[in-house]
């Protein structure tokens, strides 16, 4: 088991991998870089080879796709995660791993949204997106991330093996966020300047498609992690809803008692029954979640006992 390893999933970067790699072995001497290539038409290959990284690939598109393929392959006490754009300068490096090793943080997030991003990067619906994202994951998960769609974040070992990875594109950064919320982690935000790309380096990210991806990954996650939370929302509506339409019926009848809009009435009826129904489905499933939460406390343990013995295999 590595020390540090640091992972660094690559298409078409050839403009700024070469410096990348040159700045981690600067920063992080004793670390493994890893760039893990996803079928990049350049050289992104060649020159991260060149300059000392092991390369590894990724065939099915998607930073998800890259992510998972990093997490299973590798074993190591911190994780460093960076993207190969050179959007990121390597003076925290140090010090986000050594939260993971020396604090035992689960997930150090590096927060570009505190510092430089709004003044360096030049596309306004991203930074728009970046802080609707931090103030919806906030807001829904009683957190306090600073930063949500950061690609760059510290991971420790028990936090990679125990994470299933379900995304195959940029939502990834969300499901990693909210993995963390949800299992009550330990997760720090570092302060990291943030830089924009080169001139001729081209950002991957669509800004629309991959945004709503986002969205729905955040919901679908709300969903999942706070069932009772979501399904109580949606009988709330609906039960509001029905009762904004029936309130006219109701104050006719009581004037000149008859009721002449019977569909409506049956209508409203349905729609507080199906509201009925999404509380009922609510509760069973928070009770599901919350045994998944405690299977996931079991599997934890596992992996911080498989932890103990690689350590003590390596004379740790």
């Amino acid at each position: 088991m590595e020390r540090i390893a640091v992972l660094i999933p690559c298409y078409n970067e050839e403009q700024t991998i070469a410096k990348v790699v040159d700045d981690v072995k600067a920063a992080l001497p004793e670390a493994v870089v890893y760039v893990y290539d996803n079928n990049s038409t350049d050289r992104t290959v060649e020159l991260a080879r060149d300059h000392g990284a092991v390369v590894r690939r990724e065939r099915k598109q998607g930073k998800g796709n890259v992510i998972r393929r990093m997490f299973r392959e590798i074993d190591a006490l911190c994780y460093l995660m960076i993207d190969g754009d050179d959007t990121y300068p390597l003076d925290c490096a140090r010090e986000m791993a050594d939260r993971v090793l020396e604090r035992g943080a689960d997930m150090v997030v590096g927060d570009r949204l505190s510092s430089t991003y709004f003044t360096e990067n030049k596309r306004p619906f991203h930074n728009f997106g970046n802080s609707l994202m931090r103030t919806g994951i906030n807001g829904l998960f009683h957190t306090d991330i600073k930063d949500i769609m950061t690609g760059y974040r510290a991971f420790s070992y028990e936090f990679v093996k125990t994470f299933p990875v379900f995304s195959k594109g940029f939502e990834i950064e969300t499901e990693m966020t909210i993995h963390a919320v949800n299992y009550n982690m330990q997760v720090e935000n570092v302060v990291v300047e943030y830089r924009d790309r080169p001139e001729g380096s081209q950002s991957k990210l669509n800004t629309y498609s991959d945004g709503l991806r986002v969205i729905r990954k955040m919901l679908q996650l709300y969903r999942n992690y706070r069932p009772a939370r979501f399904f109580g929302a949606v009988c709330l509506f609906l039960v509001a809803a029905a009762l904004l339409f029936m309130l006219p019926i109701f104050r006719e009848y009581l004037a000149t008692g008859l009721v002449p809009r019977f569909p409506t009435l049956i209508v409203c009826g349905f729609v507080v029954l199906a509201g009925i129904q999404s509380f009922f489905a609510g509760m069973i499933l928070e009770v599901l979640a919350a045994k998944d939460r405690r299977d996931f406390e079991y599997r934890l343990t596992r992996v911080c006992a498989e932890k103990r013995g690689a350590m003590d295999g390596d004379g740790r």
